[in-house]
């Protein structure tokens, strides 16, 4: 492993770097910014469906990183910077003070990532998560309770904004995910592909405890304002998680947790 030293924020070779939180809005073409330890060590890892391009580190954690660094694939540059010098690339104070620049997976249909899914499997799916935490989220517990694949419709976030893959410790980068043109679309594919589409929403009247696992399941999660459409549940089986008086809804992330734990745990 060969470490680049950079001394110039201004230096071409780490332009991909500079002021990314602008660069979070604008967007960066098929890439995105990994950032802290545990997301790069997934980005490297065997399991991770995503390659790095390049690594950007400051100087005083290069000796105690230096492990994750060998794994790094060979070709893949590694620049060490002073900390200002990091902190003026990036125009904030990075803490972390590592980040990386990775290729997205190419882009699946949905209909592909479904056909190679198993005859038993839990999916999540999502429509208006706009939020990047509640997307991170997500995807984090979908890797946590072993859901097959995320997939979104054309109003969610992108998973692959930084924020959303720090929020997920690198989830996203390993979780298969596809993209529907709209909730309608997501939710033909899924009953396509002899998924049960579960829609959660705090006026059901079933409760989500009754759920027992197996099968093919979509569990279908809404924005925690309007929630989802009328016409989208009433095709669609839905389920409920009683609260003390007064609160009809949780956040949606812990909300797919419960779902989640409920598809995929084996029952007493």
């Amino acid at each position: 492993m060969l470490i680049e030293t950079i001394d110039d924020p201004d230096d071409a070779r780490i332009a991909a770097y500079r002021d990314i939180r602008e660069r979070d809005l604008t967007g960066r073409q098929g890439l995105f910014i990994a950032e802290g330890e545990v997301v790069l060590r997934t980005l490297l890892s065997d399991a991770s469906l995503c390659r790095p391009r390049s690594v950007l580190i400051a100087a005083n954690r290069v000796d105690g990183l230096r492990g994750l660094l060998e794994t790094v694939p060979a070709g893949t540059p590694v620049f060490a910077v002073g900390q200002d010098v990091l902190d003026r690339i990036v125009g904030f104070p990075l803490h972390r003070g590592i980040l990386a620049l990775g290729e997205k997976p190419l882009a699946r249909t949905l209909d592909a990532v479904l056909a190679d899914l198993p005859e038993q499997a839990v999916v999540v799916a999502a429509s208006e998560i706009g939020n990047h935490d509640n997307i991170g989220g997500l995807y984090r517990n979908a890797a946590a309770f072993g859901a097959a694949a995320v997939l979104t419709d054309d109003r969610c976030g992108d998973p692959f904004y930084r924020k959303s893959i720090r929020v997920s410790v690198g989830a996203v980068l390993r979780t298969p995910g596809a993209a529907a043109p709209s909730l309608e679309a997501l939710v033909d594919a899924l009953e396509a592909a002899r998924f049960e589409v579960i829609a959660l929403s705090p006026s059901a009247i079933e409760p989500l405890k009754g759920l027992k696992p197996g099968g093919r399941r979509a569990l279908l999660l809404g924005s925690e304002g309007p929630g989802l459409p009328a016409s989208v549940m009433a095709r669609t089986r839905t389920v409920g998680i009683p609260m003390a008086g007064g609160f009809d809804s949780l956040n949606v992330s812990v909300t797919s947790a419960l779902g989640l734990y409920q598809l995929t745990q084996p029952q007493a």
